[in-house]
């Protein structure tokens, strides 16, 4: 009954997704050729590794949206779940993006604490000063995205460690304009990578539970266990698995042994319908296959998980 309703919900979501995505890239994108034509016209080596650094940026902005698009496509005979996992690789690829940029960060900066550079700090500080506000803007937009999307969350992920690494930018410009001490702008970058890390790991732990099908955190099988074994007829529930397709969308299977005249009086349907109610009731999971069986069906299922 609540299908369609649920399905429509999930696309004006997704729509809304996809354009604040868009509306971020943009932003991001705007600054990059500004900063790139700025490093062009001032010969600038800092502007260029910053202009390279946004690219990244820009590159999981248009993963993220490409992601949401894949993810809207309609399931069919060949990807039964359609694409929606699109999404968890995409967020998976950011990931592993901010752990690179966090370890290449850390290795320049650890170099330049040992031979500190030469940096100006005036361009510096005016440069982190509208790439922070450039990043605020488009964190503000992003924060009115769905955030229980983890893609969504990774490419936010990035817009959020830009932000927190031109702010450190901007107080070691100020650092070297008032006092000339040059390492300020590597130690900026250490702190940087260790936000970089983690978030870098927040994503790729979670992308890889919901890719390897563990069990949601915030479920308990056992209490799924015990709730269905409450359901008239239900002598016993085994080979229980839940898993997360996506964000949001968590399925479930169990082999459900159930009263032999359950079979032969067609009450079977009953049961069936009793126990997708009760997951959908007291746990809000509505994808659910269910096994029922007879109770001598139990000694056919040797290997089967408990």
């Amino acid at each position: 009954m609540n299908e369609p309703h649920q399905h429509e919900h999930a696309v004006v979501s997704r729509d809304t997704d996809m354009r604040l995505v868009l509306v971020a890239l943009a932003l991001i994108t705007s600054f990059l050729v500004a900063e790139f034509v700025t490093a062009v016209l001032d010969n600038s080596l800092a502007l260029y590794a910053d202009s390279g650094h946004m690219l990244t940026d820009v590159a999981a902005l248009a993963l993220s949206a490409w992601a949401i698009h894949l993810a809207g496509r309609p399931s069919n005979i060949k990807w039964t779940f359609g694409l929606k996992r699109a999404e968890i690789l995409a967020a998976l690829a950011n990931g592993v993006t901010l752990a690179a940029i966090g370890l290449f960060i850390t290795v320049e900066a650890i170099q330049r604490l040992i031979t500190p550079h030469h940096v100006a700090g005036s361009p510096l500080l005016i440069v982190a000063i509208i790439g922070a506000a450039v990043n605020i803007i488009a964190a503000w937009t992003l924060a009115k995205a769905n955030q229980s999307s983890l893609n969504v969350r990774a490419v936010s992920a990035h817009i959020m460690t830009d932000l927190y690494a031109f702010i450190g930018t901007a107080a070691a410009g100020v650092v070297i304009i008032g006092t000339h001490w040059v390492r300020a702008d590597a130690v900026a970058s250490l702190f940087v990578a260790a936000l970089m890390a983690r978030s870098s790991w927040g994503l790729l732990r979670d992308a890889g539970r919901i890719l390897l099908e563990a069990t949601p955190d915030a479920l308990v099988l056992g209490d799924v266990r015990d709730h269905l074994l409450e359901v008239p007829h239900v002598l016993d529930v085994h080979d229980l698995h839940a898993w997360t397709v996506t964000s949001g969308l968590v399925a479930m299977s169990a082999h459900v042994v159930v009263e032999d005249h359950c079979f032969s009086s067609g009450h079977a349907p009953q049961v069936l319908d009793a126990l997708q109610e009760c997951l959908a009731t007291h746990f809000a999971i509505e994808h659910a296959t269910f096994q029922l069986e007879p109770t001598a069906h139990f000694t056919h299922e040797d290997g089967l998980h408990p």
